[in-house]
């Protein structure tokens, strides 16, 4: 069994920082890619940004600039460190893995809620 479980999100005024984490557990062998997607009320779940296991990332161009990606192989853990936060950001957050191990596939988290207040 595997559990993703992200962490770190609250209300937050426009023009400030909020960092996002995620924690994978339970049986791995490897993690291949790992994303960071979101979804605001009435709109459909959107891909913010990946990162491979070698490092490789990649951004929604609506985040360029403001996001970061990054993880902790060793860990098993990725982290969103996102500034200069827009009302627009106003979303649940999902962190999601290609994960090889007992059950291997692609997981998600629940999610975790993000609120910038304008």
């Amino acid at each position: 069994q595997v559990h993703l479980e992200e962490s770190g999100g609250g209300l937050v005024q426009a023009g400030g920082s909020l960092r996002l984490s995620c924690a994978a557990s339970g049986s791995i062998f490897r993690i291949n890619d790992m994303d960071w997607y979101r979804q605001a009320p009435g709109k459909q779940r959107e891909l913010v940004a990946g990162i491979s296991s070698g490092g490789a990332t990649n951004y929604a161009d609506s985040v360029k600039g403001r996001f970061t990606i990054s993880r902790d192989n060793a860990k098993n853990t990725m982290a969103l460190q996102m500034n200069s936060l827009k009302p627009e950001d106003t979303a649940v957050y999902y962190c999601t893995a290609d994960i090889i191990g007992g059950i291997s596939g692609r997981y998600w988290g629940p999610g975790t809620q993000v609120t910038v207040s304008s």
